[in-house]
């Protein structure tokens, strides 16, 4: 940019000076002088104008050396910037595409809009992996600029997703701008990948539905979870101020799911003989069932079982502690 900078600078000078150098030489008038001036700088030369004596012939033959000059550091900058800016482009996006290639019990995300910000924003402070598929050109640029991995795609597109790692991939978040594409998406992961778990976004009651049948883990409405947090704000603010507290990343205190492997130290214990609570300084909030049953509050005689999912509330230390302990 600096020498660009230069070479307009430059250009500007010489047109200056050249039209108070011909008017000097010719004595044509200033007018005459500049477009005598612009046309010698641009190499056009109609010819109508020419110097007929040798100061002007001189200023003439300064423009146009000076003119060539500074217009070739102009050009040439240019087309370095341009040249290098899509190299760069096309470097970055091989390096990444070779990147996506190598992951592998990742996170997709569809969509790059608001709610998709969101839940990569919480993605990368979990630190888990995840790769973006947006087919807008300048929102999936905005996601590599917040250093996110980003294939730019149709996420309607099998061959989009497959490029996205899904058959590798954990789990799906389809947060596209239309429940027509939300639907298409979950089924086509659903098809690519039978034990992927998708989360998708719902509007309408009905197209609630229609994404279960297309193969949904779950399905959210960003409207009616906003609408009853915030009618709980106001009755239950307290409660809110809890859960804002255990769930938000970052704080004090964390919830967590940890699964229980049948090779874990805890399986077939009691909660009392697993020493979790005493030995981790853990509350167990609940345990979840491999048939989807909930227990919550679990008394202390309740038996772990492999493929349970303890859910646990207490400092991230103690979190990693019990996970590392339970692996």
């Amino acid at each position: 940019m600096r020498r660009i900078r230069i070479g307009i600078i430059g250009l500007a000078a010489i047109l200056i000076a050249g039209t108070f150098g011909f008017d000097h030489a010719e004595g044509k008038g200033l007018f005459t002088s500049f477009y005598f001036t612009f046309v010698t700088l641009t190499t056009v030369g109609y010819g109508d104008v020419v110097p007929v004596t040798t100061e002007g012939q001189v200023v003439s033959l300064s423009i146009i050396a000076l003119g060539l000059l500074f217009f070739g550091v102009v050009i040439g900058s240019l087309t370095e910037l341009l040249v290098e800016g899509q190299v760069r482009r096309i470097f970055g996006r091989i390096r990444m595409e070779k990147d996506i290639a190598g992951l592998s019990d990742h996170y997709i995300v569809c969509g790059f809009g608001r709610i998709g910000m969101i839940v990569c924003r919480e993605f990368h402070r979990s630190g888990v992996p995840f790769v973006v598929v947006e087919l807008d050109d300048n929102t999936a640029h905005r996601a590599t600029e917040e250093g996110y991995l980003c294939h730019r795609g149709d996420a309607t597109d099998d061959d989009d997703l497959t490029k996205a790692g899904i058959l590798r991939a954990r789990g799906l978040v389809s947060v596209l701008a239309s429940d027509a594409d939300n639907v298409y998406v979950t089924m086509s992961a659903r098809d690519l990948n039978r034990r992927l778990q998708i989360v998708a976004r719902g509007e309408e009651e009905r197209t609630a539905r229609k994404l279960a049948r297309a193969g949904a883990s779950r399905v959210i409405s960003p409207y009616e979870i906003g609408g009853i947090r915030m009618a709980h704000a106001i009755l239950k603010p307290s409660v809110i101020d809890f859960i804002e507290a255990a769930t938000t990343s970052g704080s004090e205190i964390d919830m967590e799911e940890i699964r229980i492997q049948a090779s874990s130290p805890f399986s077939g214990k009691t909660l009392a003989d697993s020493g979790i609570r005493r030995g981790f300084g853990l509350i167990i909030v609940a345990i979840r069932k491999p048939d989807g049953r909930m227990s919550f509050n679990p008394s202390h005689q309740t038996v772990i079982s492999p493929d349970d999912v303890l859910i646990t509330m207490g400092h991230a230390e103690n979190q990693e502690k019990l996970a590392r302990a339970c692996s």
